[in-house]
């Protein structure tokens, strides 16, 4: 499966709902949580861990640029900002993976059309006939 984004599955969200992002997170905070909150709060993980990955590597960055030394108190540093920086990418490709499954399995449903007639209620179901309290013979 090739690496989604956070933009690229924002567009496959959007494509599938047909809105916006905005108007699909407006439009869910009035609803009961569903597959719309699901993925959109999915989203919203992968996009904090990409935000995640740059800072850290940024920050890693920083920390080993060519004109400063590392000291003893510097390396705890470059360990920690290391493992935030995999932490980050592991939760960034495992909600990429898990959202982009997900949105696969989805299609958007075709538009109604109005020449289509509505199908009517199926029927009520016709009452039992009550079972006599005699016992036969």
């Amino acid at each position: 499966m090739p690496h989604l984004t956070s933009t690229d599955i924002a567009d496959r969200i959007e494509n599938l709902y047909g809105a916006p992002l905005a108007d699909l997170e407006a439009h869910a905070q009035d609803q009961p949580p569903g597959m719309l909150s699901a993925l959109l709060g999915m989203h919203d993980t992968l996009a904090l861990a990409e935000r995640s990955i740059d800072f850290h590597r940024d920050h890693l960055a920083r920390l080993l640029h060519p004109d400063r030394q590392i000291g003893p108190h510097e390396v705890s540093h470059l360990l920690d900002g290391t493992r935030r920086l995999a932490e980050a990418v592991a939760v960034r490709e495992a909600q990429a993976t898990s959202v982009a499954a997900v949105l696969q399995s989805l299609t958007r449903a075709p538009a109604p059309t109005s020449a289509s007639p509505t199908p009517s209620p199926p029927a009520p179901a016709a009452p039992l006939a009550a079972q006599s309290a005699t016992h036969s013979r």
